[in-house]
C-alpha cells in the first residue's frame, strides 16, 4: 500500500513537469491569434465520434455502458457515432486559413453512455456536450448531465474541408481531469488519455481568416534560389510515452502484456538559405544541413494520385523501448508496427503559401496523440515499408490484400501492431538497478538525416496497484537510444560506437567491453539496424508491392584462437521459449545467427514451429561475449538475410585482442 501511494505521489508531483511541449506551444500560437481583431465563426450539427479505451477503462474500475441513440454502424477507426443537435452551437476563430481555437459555446450529442464508479456510483453521459473551455481555446470539455467537467479534450487534428462549410476534426484525446483521477482513487492518472474522440461539424457563418492554402510547395529536388536544392529533412520536436492497456497484469511478480504509446510532435525543418536551429537545447542534431526546407506530402492512405510522387506518400511513425542493465549491457524489450499519419495541422509555420492540411511546411509542427497511435485502423506491419526509401508496398498490404487500390480490410485488434512489453521486462524487483529509455521517430520519403527524426526519453515504469506508470519522460534528446547508451562522438573507455552507411539503409554497432577481474573481459554488443532492408518489391507507384524487406540473419566478431571465449544466445527483445539468435565460437570466429533451416522444423536448440527473426529495421538486437582477451579495434561482420551483393557487410568495433594483460584505452 506505501508503495502504491508512493506512486501516486510521484506521479502527481512529475505529471505536471513534463506536459508535452507541443500542448503548450500551440495554445500560446492559439492564444495570441486570439488577440487579433476578427470575425468568429459558428458551426453546429454534424456527427460526434467516441472510442473509449475500455481496457484501460476496466483496469481502474470503470464500466461504460454500451452507447445508447447512436447512428448505426462504427466509424472508419472504430468509434461509436452519434448526431449532433442543430441548436446553439460552437464559436471559433481561423487565422491564415487554418482552424486555431475555440471561443465559446458548445455541441451536444444526441445520445451517450453511462459510467458506473468504482463505489457503483453513476455518472449520466447521456447527451453529452462539447464545451468550449474558458481557459484555453484548444481544450473543449466533456460534460454530462451533472455539469461537471471529469474529462477534458485536447490535442485535436482539425482542417476545414469543403470550401470551409464543414470543421473537421479527425481525433482528439479525452483524458483524465485531475478531480476524477481523486474520485475514483486513482491520482497517478491525471491527465491520461482514455478515449478517442472526432467530430464533423457544419459551418454556419463563416468569420475572417479564410485563405487558399499550399499554392506553391517546395517538393524535395526542386531548385531552390540562389543554385540551391529544396530537402526534406523532418525533425522529432518532442514526445511523451502513455499506458494504454494490460493484459493479466500484477506487478512487478506478474507475467502480463503491457501496452504502452506515445504522443509525438514533429517539426519540419526552418532554413531558408542559411542554417538555424529548428530543435533547440539539441545541438548540431538540432540543425539541418539543408539550407532549403523542402514541403514534406503528407496524404492518406488511398487518397489518390497526389504530387510529387503520384501516390498516397505520407510519413510513417514507429516507437521503442529499452532496457540498460545494471551491469551495463542494453536490450530492446519492446517495438511497435507502422503508424500511418494521415493529417497535419501545421502550427507555427514560417510561410504563407507552401502548406495545407496535406502538406508540411517550412517550420511547421504537428502532434499525433496517443489516442491517434491507438487506432486499430491507422497501424501496419512494418514489413510493408522500405525504410531508407521511406516507401509503402500498398499492394498487398494488410489494408488492400487484393491489390485493388483502396481500404478494402481493417483487421487489426486492439493488441496489433502495439509495442506490447512483458511485466517481466520492466519489472523492478526482477531488474534491479536498471533503467528505461523510450525512442519514438519518424520515416519520411527523402528525409536526409533520420537521427534528427528520432529521439528518447527516459522514463522509469512503476506498478501503481492497477496501471503501469510509464515514468515522467524526463531528458529528451534527438537521436537514437544506442547513441545514449554509447555516445559515438565521445565514446568512454573501451567502448565504441560505429555507423556503417550502404545504398540500402544504415546500421550502427556499438559495444561496451568491461573488465570483469582474473584477465577476463565482457564484451556486451549492441546493433542497431536504423533503416537497412535488402528490399524485394514489383509494380509501380502507387500500387508498389513490398515481397520482403528483411536485414541480417548473422552478426560475427573475429576472437584469438588461443583464447578462452564463451559466448551466449542473442536477445532479440522476446521473453518467450525460442525468440533468440543461436551462439557459436568456430575456428576464431563468434558468431549469432538466425538459423534460418530451422524455421517452421525446429533444429538443435531451437523449438519447432518457432521462426527465428532476422535483424530488420527499426530494431536492436544484443551480444555478450567474455573472453581472456582484452579489446584492440577490429571488424565485425553482418550477414544479408536476403541473396544478393554483398553477401555482408563489416563494421569497425571492438573485439578481442592477442594480449591477455592488455588494457583497453
Amino acid at each position: 500500500m506505501k508503495m502504491q501511494l508512493l506512486a501516486a505521489a510521484l506521479a502527481a508531483i512529475l505529471l505536471p513537469a513534463v506536459a508535452d511541449a507541443a500542448k503548450t506551444a500551440q495554445a500560446d500560437e492559439a492564444r495570441a491569434s486570439v488577440a487579433a481583431p476578427q470575425q468568429l465563426w459558428a458551426a453546429w450539427g454534424g456527427t460526434l465520434e467516441v472510442r473509449w479505451n475500455r481496457d484501460l477503462a476496466k483496469d481502474l474500475g470503470l464500466t461504460i455502458s454500451k452507447p445508447s441513440d447512436a447512428l448505426p454502424g462504427l466509424s472508419q477507426r472504430g468509434r461509436d457515432r452519434f448526431s449532433v443537435r442543430a441548436n446553439g452551437g460552437i464559436e471559433f476563430h481561423v487565422v491564415g486559413g487554418y482552424f486555431r481555437g475555440f471561443d465559446g459555446g458548445k455541441l451536444q450529442a444526441v445520445g451517450g453512455y453511462t459510467m458506473r464508479l468504482p463505489n457503483g456510483e453513476m455518472v449520466d453521459y447521456t447527451d453529452f456536450s462539447l464545451v468550449a473551455n474558458a481557459k484555453d481555446p484548444l481544450v473543449l470539455d466533456f460534460v454530462g448531465r451533472d455539469g461537471q467537467v471529469w474529462f477534458y479534450v485536447d490535442r485535436m487534428m482539425y482542417e476545414l474541408l469543403d470550401h470551409d462549410s464543414v470543421l473537421s476534426v479527425g481525433t482528439m484525446d479525452m483524458r483524465i481531469a485531475p478531480a476524477f483521477a481523486q474520485r475514483i482513487g486513482h491520482p497517478e492518472v491525471a491527465d491520461w488519455p482514455i478515449a478517442d474522440l472526432a467530430m464533423t461539424t457544419d459551418v454556419q457563418t463563416q468569420g475572417s481568416g479564410a485563405m487558399p492554402l499550399a499554392t506553391s510547395p517546395h517538393w524535395h529536388g526542386t531548385a531552390a534560389p540562389n543554385g540551391g536544392t529544396w530537402q526534406a529533412d523532418l525533425f522529432m520536436k518532442t514526445f511523451s510515452m502513455i499506458y494504454s492497456r494490460c493484459s493479466d497484469c500484477s506487478g512487478n511478480n506478474g507475467s502480463g502484456k503491457v501496452v504502452f504509446t506515445p504522443s509525438s510532435t514533429l517539426q519540419n525543418n526552418v532554413n531558408a538559405g542559411s542554417i538555424e536551429t529548428t530543435i533547440p537545447g539539441q545541438g548540431d542534431r538540432g540543425k539541418s544541413t539543408a539550407l532549403w526546407a523542402a514541403s514534406v506530402p503528407w496524404y492518406a492512405k488511398f487518397s489518390g494520385s497526389n504530387p510529387p510522387y503520384g501516390n498516397d506518400q505520407h510519413p510513417f511513425l514507429i516507437w521503442n523501448m529499452y532496457r540498460i542493465n545494471a551491469d551495463g549491457s542494453i536490450e530492446q524489450i519492446g517495438r511497435s508496427g507502422v503508424k500511418h499519419a494521415w493529417l497535419t495541422t501545421n502550427g507555427g509555420c514560417m510561410d504563407s503559401s507552401d502548406h495545407d492540411s496535406h502538406i508540411l511546411g517550412r517550420g511547421c509542427t504537428d502532434t499525433y496523440s496517443s489516442g491517434n497511435n491507438d487506432t486499430n485502423s491507422d497501424l501496419g506491419p512494418r514489413s510493408e515499408i522500405v525504410p531508407a526509401a521511406g516507401i509503402w508496398g500498398r499492394c498487398g498490404s494488410i489494408y488492400d490484400p487484393g491489390c485493388v487500390g483502396s481500404l478494402t480490410a481493417s483487421p487489426n485488434g486492439s493488441w496489433d501492431q502495439r509495442m506490447v512489453v512483458r511485466e517481466s521486462q520492466i519489472s523492478a524487483t526482477r531488474n534491479p538497478g536498471a533503467s528505461y529509455l523510450f525512442e519514438s521517430w519518424y520515416i519520411a520519403r527523402d528525409d536526409i538525416n533520420p537521427y534528427n527524426s528520432m529521439g528518447t526519453v527516459v522514463g522509469t515504469p512503476t506498478w501503481a496497484g492497477a496501471v503501469w506508470a510509464p515514468g515522467n519522460s524526463s531528458g529528451y534528446k534527438l537521436g537514437p537510444a544506442i547513441d545514449r547508451w554509447v555516445d559515438p562522438v565521445n565514446p568512454p573507455a573501451n567502448a565504441k560506437n560505429s555507423e556503417l552507411v550502404t545504398s540500402e539503409g544504415r546500421v550502427k554497432v556499438a559495444v561496451k567491453a568491461t573488465h570483469i577481474g582474473t584477465n577476463r573481459w565482457r564484451y556486451d554488443y549492441a546493433v542497431m539496424n536504423i533503416d537497412f532492408a535488402r528490399a524485394v518489391t514489383s509494380g509501380s507507384n502507387p500500387n508498389i508491392r513490398v515481397q520482403s524487406n528483411q536485414g541480417f540473419d548473422a552478426f560475427s566478431v573475429p576472437v584469438p584462437t588461443s583464447s578462452r571465449t564463451t559466448v551466449s544466445s542473442g536477445r532479440v527483445g522476446e521473453v518467450d521459449i525460442g525468440y533468440f539468435w543461436r551462439a557459436a565460437v568456430t575456428d576464431g570466429v563468434a558468431s549469432w545467427t538466425s538459423n534460418p533451416g530451422a524455421i517452421g522444423v525446429g533444429t538443435g536448440s531451437t523449438p519447432p514451429g518457432v521462426v527465428p527473426r532476422t535483424l530488420d529495421w527499426g530494431t536492436m538486437y544484443s551480444f555478450t561475449l567474455i573472453s581472456t582477451r582484452a579489446p584492440v579495434e577490429g571488424t565485425a561482420t553482418l550477414h544479408v538475410a536476403t541473396a544478393g551483393t554483398p553477401s555482408q557487410y563489416t563494421v569497425t568495433t571492438l573485439v578481442p585482442g592477442a594480449n591477455a594483460l592488455q588494457l583497453g584505452k
